[in-house]
């Protein structure tokens, strides 16, 4: 068959098909976060895509991936969640420190 040398292991349901689509997303979203700018945003981006590749390694069986991404998934809601309530503030002078740190002084 032409498409079995360039993918050797089509799925072979509908089920299966789908756990792909939405491992793909969830990489494509944890990519995405981390270009974010607005932190309420990149948490939210993070938890979905995390909460997808859960799901491929729920279905492939790796524990250790399975604990990876629930984690990064919870740090993720738990920081959305302080952000919402007001608990998760940043120094004023915290930006400008961070900013000096990356320019050279002569």
């Amino acid at each position: 068959m032409f498409l079995n040398s360039i993918f050797p292991n089509l799925p072979n349901s509908t089920i299966e098909l789908l756990i792909y689509v939405v491992a793909a997303l969830g990489t494509v979203l944890i990519t995405y976060a981390v270009f974010l700018e607005i932190e309420r945003r990149q948490d939210l981006v993070f938890f979905v895509g995390a909460s997808c590749l859960f799901v491929y390694a729920l279905f492939i069986g790796n524990k250790v991936f399975m604990v990876a991404t629930a984690g990064l998934a919870i740090a993720s809601l738990v920081e959305f969640i302080e952000i919402l309530i007001g608990l998760h503030k940043h120094d004023k002078n915290e930006l400008k420190r961070i900013k000096s740190l990356g320019k050279y002084k002569k």
